[in-house]
């Protein structure tokens, strides 16, 4: 197989480490002010994501910088689509 292709798979692996994190983070701050602790809410929703962020990477890495790359284009292109998804207001 070409090495554009073996990318392929970090940049989805990518694109699904972004989705998950910044939906995360949408539902986290979109239930910040009903929940009766927001810092602790805000903390421990950031410590799951930048966790499932960090694990995620890690194995896409593998020893290599090409599949992180790729995984880190996703994961900005992620970002973007749902920041035009969702609105900048949510």
């Amino acid at each position: 197989m070409s090495q554009t292709v073996l990318l392929l798979i970090p940049f989805g692996i990518g694109v699904a480490l972004g989705v998950g994190y910044f939906a995360g983070l949408w539902h986290t701050v979109k239930h910040l002010p009903d929940s009766r602790s927001p810092y602790v809410s805000l903390f421990v929703s950031f410590l799951l994501r930048i966790s499932f962020l960090l694990t995620g990477f890690t194995f896409l890495m593998n020893g290599r910088w090409e599949p992180i790359s790729a995984g880190l284009l996703g994961f900005l292109l992620a970002r973007e689509a749902l920041v035009r998804r969702l609105g900048r207001n949510g």
